[in-house]
């Protein structure tokens, strides 16, 4: 079984998700039991949400930038990305998925995103197979 791969990601815009779950998907071996995606970024994460309906993402950035504005004035980070930080802690930098039968398990709504807080950016996703 192939033990990890890494997977390029180009984010559009300062904040946004990317869908990368059908790339997550082609590489999964039929062997495994779970994988791993990781973002080794400071100010990007890794999440599973509804990819039915692009609402819940605007939500999603609507309630954060809310709570955590990006108003530099604010923080003492003074690399004007304090917010980034902030929300990339709160996601978090990873997702455990099972893969039952060859097939990741996630729901019919479901979806696996590299949540951008700082972008545009090339971004990288590790991720490893158990």
């Amino acid at each position: 079984m192939q033990e990890s791969a890494v997977l390029e990601v180009q984010t559009p815009q300062r904040m946004c998700w990317v869908d990368v779950s059908s790339r997550v998907a082609d590489l999964v071996p039929a062997d495994a039991r779970a994988v791993i995606v990781y973002s080794p970024h400071t100010t990007a994460a890794v999440t599973i949400n509804e990819n039915a309906d692009p609402d819940v993402q605007h939500d999603f950035f609507r309630k954060l930038g809310e709570s955590f504005p990006k108003d530099e004035s604010y923080y003492r980070h003074d690399e004007g990305n304090s917010d980034a930080h902030i929300l990339t802690s709160l996601v978090g930098p990873s997702v455990l998925i099972p893969v039952v039968d060859g097939r990741m398990a996630l729901g019919t709504w479901q979806g696996i995103y590299l949540c951008e807080f700082d972008g545009p950016r090339r971004r990288r996703l590790i991720l490893r197979f158990l």
